[in-house]
C-alpha cells in the first residue's frame, strides 16, 4: 500500500455558494436530457466502486466517456456502460476537454498529473481537471498551480453519501476552485451529482470532505455504543433505531446502519490528524475515533462483540 497521504489547507475557504440545489429525480433526469452540449468528451481515471457508476451516468447524460484504469479486467464493464476503455492516461488527455480523477492515493494522483509522462502538459489549454479523490488540500494547490503554467483548471471535487449515492446519481459534490473552474466542471458534476456545492478556492473542497468524514466516523462510533449498550439492556435495536432517527441523534450512519464497509475510515481520520497537527490545533475525539474505527472495521455492526 502507498504510503499515507499529507497535507494542509492550503488556501482559506471562501463563502460556500450552492452550485446546485437539491430537486426530484425524476425533473433532474429530465432537466439532464440532452444536456451535453459545451463539454462533450470526458476522461475519467480510475474504474473502481465509486468511478464505474459515475462512467455509467456520464454516458447517460450525453457525454461521450473515455476511462483508463490500471487494472485490464475492468474494460468489458466499462464498455458495457457504454464508454471506451483507453491503454493509457495519455489517449485520454489528448481527447478530454474534462478529465475525473477516481483513484484511490494522491501519489496515483501525483504520478498521473505530475510525472515522467504526466497529463497537465499533454491536457488542451482551457481544459478542466476535477479530482473526485480524498486528497490533502495541499496537494491540490500544488496541482493547480502546476496546472496554471499550462492553462489548465483544476477543481477539487470530492463526493459525499457512499456508493448507494453513486449508484443513483444522488451524490454531493464539494468544489474547491476559482469560480471560473467551478462553472466549467458543473455540468459534468450534475450527471452524477444532486447538489452541488462550490465551497471556496482550491483545497476547500477537501477541507469540507475531512469535516464530512471526521463527523461521518465520530457518528458511526456513536451508534455502535448506544445500540451496543442498548443491545446489552434487552432492547429491540430496530425498534430503537427507528426511534432515534426521529430523535435529537439522528445522523446519516445511523440511517444507513449495516451497510457501510468503513473501507477508508483510517486514511480518512489520518488526513485529519495531519492537517490539525499542521494547524496546531488538539482534536481529541478525532484521535480516540481514529483508534476506535481501526479496530471497529473488522468487526462493524456485530453489537454482541462491541465491548466485549
Amino acid at each position: 500500500m502507498p504510503p499515507p497521504r499529507r497535507g494542509t489547507a492550503r488556501t482559506p475557504p471562501g463563502p460556500a455558494t450552492a452550485v446546485a440545489p437539491r430537486e426530484s429525480r425524476s425533473a433532474r433526469t429530465e432537466e439532464r436530457a440532452g444536456m451535453a452540449t459545451g463539454q462533450t468528451t470526458v476522461g475519467v481515471l480510475g474504474a473502481g466502486r465509486m468511478g464505474m457508476p459515475i462512467i455509467g451516468h456520464l454516458v447517460r447524460h450525453g457525454f461521450t466517456v473515455l476511462v483508463h484504469d490500471v487494472d485490464p479486467d475492468k474494460e468489458p464493464a466499462v464498455a458495457e456502460r457504454g464508454a471506451r476503455f483507453t491503454g493509457s492516461p495519455a489517449q485520454i488527455a489528448a481527447q478530454c476537454d474534462t478529465v475525473l480523477v477516481c483513484v484511490g492515493y494522491e501519489e496515483q494522483l501525483r504520478e498521473l498529473m505530475l510525472g515522467a509522462d504526466g497529463m497537465l502538459g499533454a491536457l488542451g489549454e482551457g481544459a478542466v481537471v476535477a479530482v473526485l479523490s480524498t486528497v490533502s488540500p495541499e496537494v491540490m494547490g500544488g496541482l493547480a498551480e502546476a496546472a496554471q503554467k499550462h492553462g489548465v483548471h483544476v477543481v477539487d471535487a470530492p463526493v459525499c453519501r457512499g456508493s448507494w449515492a453513486a449508484d443513483a446519481g444522488e451524490l454531493l459534490s464539494l468544489l474547491g476552485g476559482t469560480e471560473e473552474a467551478a462553472a466549467k466542471f458543473t455540468e459534468v458534476a450534475r450527471a452524477y451529482s444532486s447538489d452541488i456545492v462550490r465551497i471556496g478556492d482550491i483545497g476547500a473542497g477537501q477541507v469540507a470532505k475531512a469535516v464530512n468524514n471526521l463527523i461521518l466516523w465520530a457518528c458511526l462510533v456513536a451508534d455502535h455504543e448506544g445500540l451496543a449498550l442498548a443491545h446489552r439492556h434487552g432492547v429491540d435495536i430496530e425498534s430503537l433505531r427507528e426511534a432515534l432517527k426521529m430523535s435529537s441523534a439522528a445522523n446519516h450512519a445511523l440511517d444507513n446502519w449495516n451497510n457501510q464497509t468503513m473501507a477508508w475510515a483510517e486514511d480518512d481520520m489520518k488526513i485529519v490528524s495531519e492537517m490539525a497537527a499542521a494547524k496546531g490545533i488538539g482534536l481529541p475525539q478525532a484521535a480516540v475515533n481514529r483508534e476506535v474505527c481501526r479496530v471497529l472495521k473488522p468487526r462493524r455492526y456485530d453489537l454482541d462483540r462491541y465491548g466485549a
